[in-house]
């Protein structure tokens, strides 16, 4: 009898050791798929307890389709937002329809998620989210500006201004949102951030370390540069260097010195950024909508009065490097392919948002005759002269580059810490 309890006492004791150890390997499981799940790309992440759904990781964000919501675009009102400029205050400056804020993108597969100013705050405490490159990156920059600034109390937050550099500052989370002006990434006789219309633009595309020192130590750092090497069909590159008072140049087909640019720019983030510190973005091209037969409207002039974005599905967007050099509005694809071809083979990874094709649908969206010209707001007159004073390469805030920003936001909140 006794031999039998001792029997199933040890019989009692390995299950119960064998359950134990189970347990054991199934939390360790459980914690190895959590962990995989929170620092995949593409994860969940809370707020006050909410789930910020996130789209799945192999979801295209830049394909889709434009969908009218007045629900929940805008983001966020121009009057709420002290800190635009009157560039793009196009409601401010006369535009009488409203409809292009209400517009919101639609991935054929997912969804974007809903845009927190908190979540993106919490990612971006202690660090430095820094736009790098032109007007249309400084317009961006706006945009980013506003989205947060809502949930930030007066007088914990301000902006600065030193030489090239423009500073978004968020005293409560130690946080900054920054904007550098250098149109053309490399050095260039363009780089004054408030004295740069020169009709004669000269770059040195293999010198990029006067702006490279400003971009040290930042957290994300955003570069754009594509719609000022738009002017000419070729680029005027110097001989020699502006600190020596060299002046003359040389003259090369744009897809060329684009890429020599790119090939400077890539060296100098491939041997000063710590991908372990730094996420890196390049945003795709900003295209212009100048011509208005190009979206069958022959009584148009450049995209003055279009109301709507464009909702002919035979056109052809977002061709990427499909043997197309120039899209159906004129956007040069041949610098799209540069971007691509640079950024695949950096040490670095590079993000590069295609915000091309989703952006040539929206020629509603521009600031027209409802911005400014060399600082001044356009007269009545100047108004009544779209052919002449139209702006179709600048973007009304609220807007489309607020879209630019919730694909950003996407990709730096699914970001591990």
């Amino acid at each position: 009898m006794k031999q039998m309890r001792k029997n199933n006492l040890s019989i009692f004791a390995v299950v119960l050791s064998l359950f134990l150890v189970g347990i054991i390997v199934y939390n360790d499981n459980v914690k190895s798929i959590a962990y995989l799940t929170s620092s995949s790309p593409f994860s969940s992440l809370f707020e006050d307890g909410g789930a910020v759904e996130l789209p799945p990781e192999e979801c295209d964000l830049f394909t889709g389709k434009w969908v009218f919501d007045n629900k929940t675009h805008p983001l966020y009102k121009e009057e709420q937002c002290e800190f635009l400029t009157e560039q793009v205050t196009c409601l401010r400056n006369g535009r009488k329809d409203s409809l292009f804020q209400n517009w919101r993108w639609q991935p054929r597969d997912c969804s974007l998620p809903k845009f927190k100013a908190r979540v993106l705050l919490e990612k971006l405490r202690n660090k430095r989210l820094m736009f790098v490159g032109d007007s249309l990156n400084r317009n961006q920059w706006e945009s980013m500006v506003c989205l947060v600034q809502s949930v930030i109390p007066p007088g914990r937050k301000g902006l600065n201004q030193t030489g090239s550099l423009t500073t978004f500052q968020i005293q409560d989370y130690n946080a900054t949102v920054e904007f550098y002006w250098a149109p053309f990434l490399v050095e260039s006789n363009s780089d004054d951030p408030r004295k740069h219309s020169i009709i004669d633009r000269i770059i040195m595309p293999e010198s990029i370390e006067k702006h490279g020192v400003n971009w040290k130590d930042v957290d994300f750092l955003v570069f754009n540069s594509y719609i000022w090497w738009m002017n000419t069909v070729s680029i005027k590159v110097l001989r020699g260097s502006f600190d020596e008072g060299d002046t003359e140049y040389d003259e090369i087909r744009r897809p060329i010195a684009y890429e020599r640019m790119l090939r400077t720019w890539g060296d100098w983030v491939d041997d000063n950024i710590d991908p372990l510190r730094t996420t890196v973005f390049f945003m795709s091209m900003s295209p212009l909508h100048i011509k208005s037969m190009d979206w069958g409207n022959p009584e148009g002039i450049l995209c003055a009065l279009e109301t709507t974005p464009i909702l002919n599905k035979s056109m052809v967007f977002n061709v990427g490097t499909n043997y197309r050099q120039f899209s159906e509005i004129g956007t040069d694809y041949r610098l799209f392919s540069s971007v691509e071809n640079v950024t695949q083979s950096m040490r670095v990874p590079i993000h590069f948002l295609n915000i091309t094709g989703l952006s040539e649908y929206r020629k509603d969206a521009h600031t027209s005759v409802y911005t400014i010209k060399q600082g001044n707001l356009l007269t009545r007159e100047q108004q009544n002269d779209p052919a002449t004073y139209a702006d179709c390469i600048h973007w009304c805030l609220p807007g489309l580059p607020d879209t630019w920003n919730e694909i950003l936001y996407t990709y730096i909140i699914s970001k591990s810490s």
